[in-house]
């Protein structure tokens, strides 16, 4: 028991260590990483790609009207109507 207790010590005294250093790392680097991330280009590729997927998008459901509505005058002339 004495060992474990030795080794959840040594644990906690790492963790607390290596975390106070990836805190400071990142205050340090958290602006200039936040400066480097090339967000008008990142918004202009989203952008163009909910553009493509809205148009697509728009076109399946186009062809399914139109698949439908053949499909009824299929059976409204099976039914004589």
């Amino acid at each position: 028991m004495r060992n474990a207790a030795r080794g959840a010590k040594w644990a906690g005294v790492n963790a607390a260590r290596l975390g106070k250093r990836g805190a400071v790392w990142a205050r340090d680097a958290g602006e200039d990483l936040w400066e480097s991330i090339p967000r008008e280009e990142i918004r202009d590729h989203v952008r163009e790609y909910l553009g493509k997927a809205q148009d697509a998008i728009d076109d399946v459901v186009e062809s399914e009207v139109r698949d439908l509505r053949k499909a009824l005058k299929r059976q409204r002339r099976r039914l004589g109507i």
